[in-house]
């Protein structure tokens, strides 16, 4: 174990890549034998009950619990140290996000604890500590991450990897088990949803592992039975946010970074009005037809089939929009001359990784379901809007992912849109340069000419200046020429500014509309608005488990996808 970072160790960096690479496998080793064990639950395997599930992400949250509570103790006694920070990881605006989930997932550790107290009878003692102990560990992580989501460890480093990548699959666990439990809760609705469409032949039943036992108090068991289920979204956004942090945090450790200065970027409503007006009639009819469909999906063949109707097409005028956008913003990156930054980032190299690899859940929906459409027999009326859609959202996932990886790529303008100092180049005589301290000096006639040094506001110009033994007409002839040239130069200038600037304000404009846009295609999956499940077809040629498998597999990438796009497209709005 290294103790310090300036204790000089045999073999230089060979015992921290064995460290990052022993963490990491003991990272998927605890991983994967939750994984089984969640596996092992959900397809009622004998001798595994979901007391030994939630036995396990107990022990493993107070496990992170310990060495959380060692870490923040340590930094409080070393805190006059100074320590290397990653200014690009945890952003103000990405833990602001994740407060906001973590504040609504312990309101569904509450409904949790209700819940197990109104069926306290036949349920076990672990299902009422699991929301407490989650409960604490919630609230610890946030505060954890908001103080060292930037710390670069320079001390003890094999044994923060080891915790650091504790703490990564500890919530990614979490996640699988919230994402389990809210897809058999979908699965349930959704075969009753099927039988009202006409399929009656599927007859596979499905258990939502129910307690067997009367609850005390009937309407509160209601209300905290189905607003769980309502409140997993956010626990589930929760967790995968807090290990893609956490994840960055273990890529840091032991990393060197160059001291340079940051420059801050903070999000202004200035200049986006026109985005801003577009995406939030976007997120209100998105929430519109939400609900529409939540209310009419079930209740008939012909109420569901317009229910479909519906969301198709209002999913395919939105999804041609954002493809829009997009090739907008790529050809004026494209007229734009600005070089990509290279330097290594685990926090941006993370983010193009996880838009890719989370894409491919939406497209593996999008190809089952043009397969389907092809190969199908019978095609209903409301099947073939079905096929525009998976289209456009494999086109729309390709630009937009192009656009985000470019723009975090890109490198940072430091000039402001306003110029509040420009650097005047001097000709003096004998052919020597200089630079004077600003254009203001140069106007109000304060320059230093002592030496015979004529200002020259910009390249190539000719710039007046008094001479006591000069002649008149010369004077007033180089007077004139200068204004002309001034003229001509300032026009120039402040032309290519304002295109410049007028391409800017065109990019944030289409930020923030494809980040309101992200946020209402986000809102339809996560809160049961799924037509993958409700359409169909797919059950019919690819048989109803199988497919079921696929869309559970692939959904909650396609629902990440959306969140962490319109975080990536937030970064690029204030980036740009």
């Amino acid at each position: 174990m290294e103790k310090g970072a300036g204790t000089p160790s045999v073999g230089g960096s060979y015992p921290q890549k064995n460290a990052e690479i022993l963490s990491s496998q003991y990272g998927i080793n605890l991983f994967l034998a939750g994984l089984l064990l969640t596996f092992a639950w959900a397809v009622h395997a004998v001798g595994i009950s979901k007391s030994h599930l939630l036995s396990y992400l107990i022990t493993l949250m107070l496990i992170q619990l310990l060495w959380m509570l060692w870490y923040l103790c340590r930094s409080c006694t070393q805190r006059r140290l100074i320590r290397d920070k990653d200014t690009h990881a945890g952003a103000r605006w990405l833990k602001c996000g994740i407060t906001l989930f973590a504040v609504i997932t312990l309101i569904l550790d509450s409904f949790k604890i209700g819940y197990y107290i109104d069926f306290s009878n036949c349920l076990s003692p672990t299902e009422g500590i699991f929301p407490v102990t989650h409960a604490v560990h919630t609230i610890l992580q946030v505060y954890f991450l908001w103080c060292h989501a930037k710390d670069i460890i320079q001390s003890f480093k094999t044994l923060e990897r080891f915790g650091v990548i504790h703490s990564v699959f500890t919530n990614l666990l979490l996640w699988t088990n919230g994402v389990l439990t809210e897809s058999k809760h979908q699965l349930n609705e959704h075969k009753e949803r099927l039988i009202t469409l006409g399929f009656g032949n599927i007859t596979i039943v499905l258990d939502d592992h129910a307690p067997q036992c009367n609850c005390t108090t009937t309407t509160l068991c209601s209300i905290f039975s189905q607003g769980i289920y309502y409140l997993y979204p956010f626990n589930i956004e929760y967790h995968i946010l807090a290990s893609t942090m956490l994840y960055v945090l273990w890529k840091n450790i032991g990393r060197k970074v160059e001291h340079h200065q940051q420059h801050k970027t903070p999000f202004k409503l200035h200049g986006i009005t026109v985005g801003m007006i577009f995406g939030l009639i976007v997120l209100t009819s998105t929430i519109a037809v939400v609900v529409v469909y939540l209310i009419q999906i079930g209740r008939s063949k012909i109420k569901s089939e317009l229910a479909l109707t519906m969301f198709y097409l209002h999913a395919i005028f939105v999804l041609a929009l954002m493809c829009t956008a997009g090739i907008v913003a790529l050809l004026i990156y494209r007229l734009e001359d600005r070089s990509l930054d290279n330097s290594k980032n685990p926090a941006r190299k993370l983010d193009a990784e996880l838009l890719v690899g989370t894409a491919a859940g939406s497209w593996l929906l999008s190809w089952g379901s043009i397969l389907a459409i092809i190969c199908a027999q019978a095609h209903p009326k409301y099947t073939w809007y079905n096929l525009p859609y998976s289209v456009l959202v494999i086109i729309e996932k390709y630009i937009q992912n192009l656009f985000i990886i470019e723009s975090i790529h890109r490198e940072q303008e430091k000039g402001n849109d306003d110029i509040k100092t420009l650097r005047i180049v001097t000709i003096s005589l004998g052919s020597t340069l200089s630079l004077t301290p600003s254009y203001k000096e140069i106007y109000n006639g304060r320059a230093a000419c002592d030496r015979g040094e004529v200002p020259c506001l910009f390249k190539g110009s000719i710039c007046g200046r008094e001479n006591d033994g000069g002649g008149g007409a010369d004077k007033e002839e180089t007077s004139q020429d200068s204004s002309v040239m001034h003229s001509a130069s300032d026009f120039s200038f402040y032309s290519r500014n304002s295109v410049t600037n007028n391409k800017r304000r065109i990019l944030k404009n289409i930020a923030a509309f494809l980040f309101l846009c992200n946020l209402s295609l986000w809102i339809p999956p996560a809160f049961g608005c799924r037509p993958e499940y409700d359409n169909g077809l797919e059950e019919i040629v690819f048989g109803f488990e199988p497919w079921i498998i696929v869309v559970n597999l692939a959904m909650p990438f396609s629902i990440f996808y959306r969140m962490h796009s319109a975080a990536s497209l937030f970064e690029v709005n204030c980036k740009t």
